[in-house]
């Protein structure tokens, strides 16, 4: 399957991939954009994992702010 549309699987039922958000940060195939994508995705489902989603966001978003220094 090419990685579009996985990536596009993935956004429309996160938690069939993964068993948490923490797995999406560990998943070597996608970059920090896309995994940015499907975390967005994911909290967009509903509530359930959402403050270990928020802390995920929160540890890419440090990433991005290291990388731009």
């Amino acid at each position: 399957m090419p990685k579009k549309n996985l990536l596009e699987d993935i956004k429309r039922e996160p938690g069939r991939f993964y068993r948490t958000p923490g797995d999406v940060m560990r998943d070597r195939r996608f970059g920090d954009g896309e995994r940015r994508e499907i975390l967005l995705a994911w909290r967009a489902l509903g509530p359930g994992q959402n403050t270990e989603i928020d802390m995920a966001l929160g540890e890419l978003a440090a990433r991005s702010a290291h990388a731009a220094e």
